[in-house]
């Protein structure tokens, strides 16, 4: 939901919104959010807990118990290493907390018994593994057997602690012991380590047997567990470069690499050419009509603001320094989070004010046409101002009232989470909103900054805007509020989930450790999720370059009874540009993500940026429309009458030839065969005249209706694809989410992850806005490819994305992971233009649809001669790859 879609449901009577009532709604808001914040951890259970009493655990008891455990490390095909512990343990009888284990799960007993076997005096903080499930507890007459399973990932250097295993990544060799918490002066009965095929070396020299997997040690003291693993560079060194400087150099080239494009699409996009001849014109005379080019049609006095192209580059030098400031700040962790707070918020302020939302922007007037939208009198701007800025102030100087007044709130200077109390830590989350709020403020302003110069939105939401400001704002505002606060609630909850998970044992956590992990998440909470949102910022330069493709090709002016437009086969050099661009953006850059790549993703914009110009450099020649010639596309394709002549041959054409198939089947209706392939030979003569030299044979009326797509303009052509392509591909998107789900690491990142929910979200959403995207690019070079067969555009298309794939298959092969997400991607894009570009043919005739049953028979019609068996032989070819492809992912 957008500001537009807010004020569009707003009563008013077209007056804006005083003072008075934005206090209001900001006081509400306000109101609203304390009384929320306050509550979560205002009133938390561990405020009326105190601290688990020592208690004597008792551990003579276990010397006569019988302990095996197990190690698994799976490396294999996987980018981030698994390590499972499989430990079981048979306690005696004798020991005083035996009984214990069999009570409920839930019971206090239950809980210190499993402590005193599992953890005995160790922190439980200190160890953050995960667990399927309970341990599994068995009671016999002499024994309770405890089956207990925890797992883990390696993710960096760090030491790694799972069941009573401790695994030390450092370097290039990494070190495997048996630390357990308790039973650590008895002789285990059996220890096992299965390294799945690594290099590995048993330094105590203690291990019974040994084969090429794993190590085996029966009867020994786990202090006499000591592995060294060699593991492959592929798995030492994405540990050794995921905090390193090569990392934040990668993600800096691709703001680089963005800003630079989105500044060089700027500065080559020139006025475009008129779209339409003013006053009555009249058919020039055949032989000038061959004299004519399509990039020499009469100029008109077209005038350009270049407000535009000024807040496109405003933006391409923000975003990259912006980019740049917040991986430095993220190098400095010396930093305080008043510092930061103090860095971000005017930061926050400054983009609000950078992207000036009230500015009227850009304008396209021709001589002669009415403007698109009447001149707004400056007291419309600035009240449109006023309030943009009056409320952005306000919110900012709640936050630096804080920052400066901390001691009235009980914070240190510093704001560092110490020792804070109920409503402090209130203030700290108050702070935090207040920050996200501003950035997600400034985003939004620099969305509908571009939205508006670039005519791409709905003009009674800019009415709206107009007429009523201060609404316009209360609403948004309070919409950015609850993005904010649902930010907020993610963070909570996976910081509530990580103190479940840690202190699943103990009966009554400490309340001073359980305050203080919740000043932690609070302090920073909102640098965390501001560097987030703005990683995903590059979804504005994406924006940016539709907005200005969208005013380069703005929507004709209808002149007189009767026009020549400017005819064009696809978008010019400067908007081919900002296609392929788009097309790099938000569907190439996919194939580096999947190869676990994000320090090229400069390098993965360049390269589909290159392969999608080869391929239409290739394919250009070939295509239909390039074949049959500019005169012809000038004589038959110059006008909407023409178009619809070129329709109703296409019609004959398909009536002809199904009678031919009847006459062959001996189902002749009084037509013969003579009479039949002379009325061909008509149609494509009357194709002939129209070109300066002999187009080839295989090309019929049917294959140029087709070429030429359903509408009169690409531009045209490129929305319908990319809806129809959204659509498409909401089933993809399902899938591939699906696919993510079941991935053990990915699905714990989203329930741990202060913004795993969020990071979920926005996969949701940029899936769909690829497979939009990749539809428009379709359309928008739908008469530039070439095929007579739908299929083949999307094929080729597909195959631009295809080439940067490849190099990312062999990327994920050197680095031993897995290549199958990648090229289930790559299938499922492969299906959606497919099942665009039939849908496309389908457009094309779609006047005649009155006359057919169903849509289905209408299609059956225009691909009767055109193999609409070996296209749908094509798309379960296809389903069944994408099928073949997530069967064996989810195994």
């Amino acid at each position: 939901m957008t500001c537009t879609t807010l004020c569009l449901h707003s009563p008013g009577t077209g007056r804006g919104v005083g003072p008075m009532a934005m206090t209001r709604w900001w006081r509400l808001v306000l109101l609203l959010v304390l009384v929320l914040v306050a509550s979560v951890w205002g009133c938390g259970p561990a405020q009326a807990r105190q601290r688990d009493a020592s208690t004597d655990c008792l551990s003579d008891g276990l010397k006569e118990s019988t302990v095996e455990a197990t190690l698994r490390l799976e490396q294999r095909k996987r980018s981030t290493p698994w390590i499972t512990s499989d430990m079981t343990v048979w306690v005696p009888r004798r020991w005083p907390h035996a009984r214990h284990l069999t009570f409920g799960e839930k019971s206090r007993q239950y809980h210190q018994a499993m402590r005193c076997l599992l953890l005995g005096d160790a922190d439980p903080q200190s160890r953050g593994e995960w667990r399927p499930h309970d341990p599994v507890v068995t009671a016999t007459d002499t024994t309770v057997k405890v089956h207990y399973v925890a797992y883990e990932w390696i993710t960096s250097e760090k030491p790694v602690s799972v069941g009573p295993w401790e695994v030390i990544p450092a370097g290039k060799t990494w070190m495997i012991y048996l630390w357990p918490p308790t039973l650590q002066t008895i002789r285990w009965k059996q220890i096992e380590v299965d390294l799945g095929g690594l290099n590995f070396s048993d330094l105590a020299e203690r291990a019974s047997s040994s084969t090429e997997n794993r190590l085996v040690w029966k009867n020994r003291l786990p202090e006499e567990v000591q592995v060294e693993v060699d593991p492959p560079w592929q798995r030492w060194l994405p540990l050794k470069l995921s905090n390193s400087l090569w990392t934040t150099a990668g993600i800096a080239s691709w703001w680089l690499c963005a800003s630079i494009l989105i500044a060089v699409a700027a500065l080559r996009a020139k006025p475009a050419e008129a779209v339409a001849v003013h006053g009555p014109a009249q058919r020039p005379a055949d032989g000038k009509v061959a004299q004519r080019s399509t990039e020499n049609v009469p100029d008109t006095d077209t005038t350009r603001d270049v407000s535009l192209t000024r807040t496109l580059l405003e933006w391409a030098a923000l975003s990259a320094g912006v980019a740049l400031a917040l991986l430095l700040l993220g190098l400095q962790e010396q930093l305080s989070p008043r510092s930061r707070a103090l860095l971000c918020i005017p930061a926050g302020l400054a983009l609000v004010f950078a992207a000036r939302p009230w500015s009227m922007g850009a304008s396209r007037i021709s001589p002669g046409a009415v403007p698109a939208e009447p001149a707004r009198p400056e007291g419309i701007q600035r009240r449109q101002a006023l309030a943009v800025m009056a409320t952005t102030c306000a919110v900012a100087g709640i936050g630096l009232l804080m920052i400066l007044a901390h001691d009235v709130f009980g914070l240190p200077q510093s704001l560092e989470p110490k020792t804070t109390t109920a409503f402090s830590r209130t203030v700290l989350a108050l702070l935090g909103l207040v920050t996200v709020w501003l950035w997600l403020a400034a985003m939004f302003a620099w969305a509908w900054r571009f939205a508006r110069e670039g005519g791409l939105l709905h003009k009674q939401w800019t009415r709206r805007w107009d007429s009523a400001p201060a609404q316009c704002v209360a609403k948004v505002g309070c919409l950015l509020a609850a993005v904010a606060v649902a930010l907020l609630a993610c963070a909570w909850w996976a910081n509530k989930r990580w103190w479940d998970r840690v202190n699943w044992l103990v009966e009554q956590p400490d309340p001073a450790a359980r305050n203080a992990s919740l000043s932690r998440m609070v302090a920073n909470f909102f640098y965390t999720d501001l560097r987030w949102l703005f990683a995903y910022s590059w979804v504005l330069t994406g924006v940016a370059l539709l907005a200005l493709l969208r005013f380069r090709n703005p929507p004709p002016q209808a002149h007189g009874r009767r026009r020549y437009e400017r005819l064009t086969l696809g978008p010019s050099k400067p908007d081919l540009l900002l296609t392929v661009s788009l097309f790099a953006f938000f569907v190439g850059i996919r194939a580096a993500k999947f190869a676990g790549a994000s320090a090229l993703y400069g390098v993965w914009l360049m390269l589909n940026l290159f392969s999608l110009y080869v391929v239409l450099a290739l394919g250009r020649r070939w295509s239909v429309l390039s074949r049959m010639g500019e005169r012809f596309c000038r004589v038959r394709l110059g006008t909407e009458q023409h178009r619809r002549d070129l329709l109703e041959k296409a019609r004959q054409y398909r009536n002809t030839n199904h009678q031919m198939h009847l006459l062959d089947k001996g189902h002749a209706d009084g037509a013969t065969c003579e009479q039949l392939e002379k009325k061909l030979r008509q149609l494509h003569q009357w194709l002939v005249t129209a070109c300066r030299d002999d187009p080839p044979e295989h090309i019929s009326v049917l294959d140029v209706a087709l070429a030429w797509g359903p509408e009169r303009h690409w531009w045209s052509n490129a929305v319908r694809a990319g809806r129809l392509a959204f659509w498409f591909g909401t089933p993809a998107t399902a899938l591939l989410l699906y696919y993510e789900a079941q991935d053990p690491y990915g699905r714990q990142q989203s329930l741990s992850s202060a913004i795993g929910l969020p990071e979920f979200a926005a996969n949701l959403i940029l899936y769909q806005m690829a497979w939009a995207v990749a539809g428009f690019t379709l359309g928008a070079l739908w008469r530039l490819l070439p095929g007579r067969r739908s299929h083949t555009r999307a094929w080729l298309l597909t195959a631009a994305y295809g080439i940067p794939t490849v190099l990312a298959a062999a990327l994920v092969h050197l680095m031993n992971t897995d290549p199958r997400q990648l090229l289930l991607y790559a299938a499922l894009l492969l299906v959606v233009l497919t099942l665009t570009s039939i849908w496309m043919d389908l457009a094309t005739f779609r006047e005649e649809r009155q006359y057919w049953p169903s849509g289905f028979a209408l299609l059956l019609s225009v691909h009767q001669l055109r193999g609409l068996s070996g296209q749908i032989t094509w798309v379960l070819a296809e389903v069944g790859a994408v099928v073949t492809l997530f069967t064996s992912l989810t195994r």
